[in-house]
């Protein structure tokens, strides 16, 4: 192995040899290329080793299918991992330049959208810190989901061409192509080995593998991310371009490729279905021809029975149900292609596929018409009519009689079109089946999925998420780490349950004081960002009330927006002279389709617009939207938090992990007993949390006994007067009707997430965060028990609880 140079060496060389360019002709983006370039080979140097070890030893490995990874900036993630960011720093300071400024430069991998793929990168990261050998498989999209701005308050959604300047983490590997097949039909034969199936007459698209390395905190391991990206078998069709047809000559290429060109494509058209379809088989036949072929290059076949090996080396783990048709793809794989009986490949599966269910909505859960999915996928739409009907088999007989149970757990919707379930494809081709909190796993049981509950007893269960310390406090807070290393040592970002030992300091007052000015350098600093983003001034003394997620209904942006309204007209009225200075900072995307959470960015800027241009209410209240909100902008926003609004419906957030970041950062959380939330105020205690609103038992009563809104609205003048706010076009005067349809949406189409049922308990919860808020002493006590408190909550442990009684993985030090 070549011996690395120091790292000012390594700077200078890279600066000439990988940039071309001299001090003088450097641009800040060649200084960029020159660091991350010089942080690659310490990282390209561990990772050769790990990947050499893995193929001598051959351990069990994790492989975790997920059509999200967000993972944010790799440069300064990958620098503290290893240990050399201090290094790295001076060597560029040495030569009149700044690791900041470096860092600034790197786009965001836009690989993902929200917490889904926030999540798979945390657990990436824990995999590689534990010295789990894994895999994480994922799509290669050339632009991402979309680049947010906002015209006029409405979100635009523009292209995020995120590999503009290439990617230097990345590494294509021509060697790692494969074939995938779409459309055709299926020939059946008869041999003496029995039928046999045949996918025919189908059309051919290329699967080329790029690897990103993810390297561990405080060790050697540096595992690998594989993204596909679609290839056209033929590029370019030079007789159409020589009869000037030069679109047609293009075409086959062009058609191929939009497979990996953006995540989530707009799926409100039937050619957006048929290529959301596509994207999931795409990556997941990829992963899984590659996984094989790991297997069995490291083994000789002789029989079929050298095939039961593969439990012992395989574990794949399904993030949601985008990846399910793996467990169709498996049967593909394993029956047509390599020869097994039927009942033996289907007892790999079910050993090898585990599933992760993030949602209790069912219009949430993934189906697939049999006609798209017939004509796009035959072969596997034959095959998943098998494992269902072995499937139902089997449960009329342990349930005899039961047809209203076999319509229910049946993978074939017959009721409403002829679907489809990809979750319970997930479940029944699993081993295990688990939620993402307390919560919501116990829910699953209990709703969802009670009837697969009641089928399999003992395949569900729980694996709360968890965030990784690594980028949530030691990059994205180096002023608390730092302050957090003084007073009880290093470790914590390996071991968080080292965190209690702040316990004590909360009630020490020079330490109090020391948290004060760590939290009002990141609200400044926050505060900076969003002057520069937005041109709107906010005061780092105000409290600093945050709510950054996706753009839903459920997650209730506009309860908060009601909330906002409220104390505006409690300062035009004249009532707020003993008010806190509030700053309501809201952040996250809608789904271009989703009509209505669009409405509802619109309205928070019209509200914003009005509040903030109004001299009556100056520095008491300003609302900021933060544009196009992504990771990096998450590592400015968590630390400069004072308020964690997790305010969904109970019942309908599966876990949640912005609450667990704002938590571990300082923040204290308002929120309802929904998701993650129930487990954080178990642990940071019932004090240090400020709760409101119906519990899930009480939302479903209270749908039972026949919800009016109408009761909360006339029993309530000042929420009336908010509601007629927002009908009336108070702020919209140049549209007046342009809010119609979320008054309407609220009042008269049932209110379905309980907003006007919750808002008495939700303000009333809010003016006890402000009287709290004014004593500053008890607000740092209380935020200096959540972090010390949120230990729980770290991807170590929930990857540790996944490792042992999910996947049987060991750790495997390099």
């Amino acid at each position: 192995m070549p011996k690395l140079t120091s790292i000012k060496q390594a700077l200078r060389n890279h600066l000439v040899f990988s940039s071309f360019k001299t001090d003088e002709t450097a641009t800040p983006r060649d200084w960029y290329d020159t660091a991350a370039h010089t942080v690659r080979d310490h990282v390209v140097e561990r990772w050769v080793r790990t990947a050499s070890a893995y193929n001598d030893e051959d351990p069990k490995r994790i492989y975790y299918l997920s059509l999200e990874f967000l993972i944010g900036r790799m440069m300064s993630n990958a620098a503290l991992n290893l240990g050399i960011n201090d290094e790295l720093s001076k060597g560029l300071k040495s030569l009149g330049h700044s690791l900041e400024e470096a860092v600034e430069m790197e786009h965001d991998a836009a690989l993902g959208n929200g917490g889904l793929g926030r999540l798979a990168a945390c657990f990436l990261d824990s995999m590689a810190t534990m010295d789990i050998p894994a895999t994480g498989y994922g799509i290669r999209y050339e632009y991402g989901m979309f680049k947010q701005t906002l015209e006029n308050g409405q979100q635009v959604e523009n292209p995020d061409n995120w590999l503009r300047y290439d990617n230097i983490w990345e590494f294509q590997r021509p060697e790692s192509a494969y074939t995938i097949k779409f459309y055709g039909k299926v020939v059946h034969t008869n041999t003496e080995e029995g039928s046999q199936s045949h996918w025919v007459d189908e059309q051919h698209v290329v699967a080329m593998a790029y690897d990103v390395p993810v390297p561990g905190y405080g060790t050697d391991t540096v595992n690998n991310l594989r993204l596909w990206s679609a290839k056209a078998t033929e590029e370019f069709d030079l007789g159409q371009f020589n009869e000037g047809n030069y679109e047609q000559s293009v075409e086959m290429r062009n058609d191929s490729e939009t497979i990996s060109k953006v995540l989530y494509p707009n799926d409100a058209s039937a050619s957006g279905r048929e290529l959301r379809l596509k994207q999931q088989y795409f990556f997941v036949s990829a992963s899984i021809q590659d996984i094989l072929r790991r297997f069995l290059s490291t083994r000789e076949i002789k029989s079929k029975k050298d095939w039961s090996a593969l439990p012992d080396k395989v574990a794949i783990q399904l993030n949601d149900t985008h990846p399910s048709i793996g467990v169709a793809e498996m049967m593909y794989q394993l029956v047509d292609l390599h020869g097994l009986e039927w009942n033996f490949a289907w007892g790999l599966v079910q050993k090898v596929f585990a599933y992760t269910n993030h949602t209790l909505m069912p219009e949430a859960l993934e189906t697939w018409s049999l006609e798209l999915f017939g004509r796009l996928l035959p072969r596997h739409l034959e095959i998943i009519y098998r494992i269902n009907h072995e499937f139902l088999h089997m449960v009329n007989h342990q349930f005899p009689g039961d047809n209203a149970l076999l319509q229910r757990v049946s993978i074939i919707d017959e009721a409403n079109g002829k679907r489809i379930r990809m979750a319970h494809l997930a479940v029944v081709g699993s081993h295990t089946v688990n939620g993402v909190a307390a919560l919501h796993s116990e829910l699953l049981k209990t709703t969802l999925f009670a009837d697969f509950h009641k089928i399999y007893p003992n395949k569900l269960t729980n694996v709360t998420n968890g965030i990784t310390p690594r980028r949530w406090l030691n990059q994205a807070n180096p002023e608390l780490t730092a302050l957090i290393t003084k007073a009880i040592g290093t470790g914590f970002q390996k071991d968080l349950s080292k965190l209690v030992k702040l316990s004590p300091l909360a009630d020490d007052k020079d330490f109090r004081k020391a948290f004060r000015v760590v939290k009002k350098q990141n609200k400044q600093r926050l505060a900076n960002k969003i002057e520069s983003l937005t041109g709107v001034k906010l005061n780092a003394d105000a409290l600093f009330d945050v709510q950054i997620k996706r753009i839903h209904e459920y997650k209730r942006q506009l309860l908060n927006v009601l909330h906002i309204i409220a104390m505006y007209n409690r300062i035009r009225k004249g009532e707020a002279s003993n008010m806190t200075p509030r700053a309501v900072i809201f952040g996250g995307k809608a789904a271009p389709g989703y009509w209505m959470a669009k409405l509802i960015i619109r309205l928070i800027n019209d509200v914003a617009e009005v509040v903030n241009n109004d001299p009556a209410v100056g520095d008491k209240l300003k609302v900021v939207f933060y544009p196009n909100y992504e990771v990096s902008a998450a590592e400015l926003l968590f630390p400069g938090s004072d308020l964690s609004e997790q305010i969904s419906t109970a019942g309908t957030e599966a876990s949640g992990t912005g609450n667990m970041k704002m938590a571990l950062n300082g923040a204290l959380t308002i929120g309802t007993l929904d998701g993650a939330n129930v487990e954080i105020k178990e642990e940071v205690g019932d004090d240090n949390i400020f709760i409101f609103g119906l519990t899930t038992p009480e939302v479903a009563a209270t749908k039972a006994n026949g919800y009016n809104p109408w009761d909360f609205y006339h029993a309530n003048s000042d929420l009336k007067e908010v509601l007629d706010m927002i009908a009336s076009g108070f702020f919209s005067a140049e549209e007046p009707g342009r809010y119609q349809a979320i008054f309407d949406n609220l009042m008269k189409n049932g209110d379905n997430y309980l907003l006007l049922a919750d808002y008495a308990s939700y303000i009333a919860k809010q003016d006890e965060v402000s009287e709290v808020y004014k004593d500053q002493e008890e607000w740092s006590r209380r935020a200096i028990l959540n972090v010390a408190r949120v230990a729980k909550f770290s991807s170590d442990r929930t990857i540790g609880e996944y490792a042992d009684n999910i996947w049987n993985v060991k750790s495997f030090k390099i």
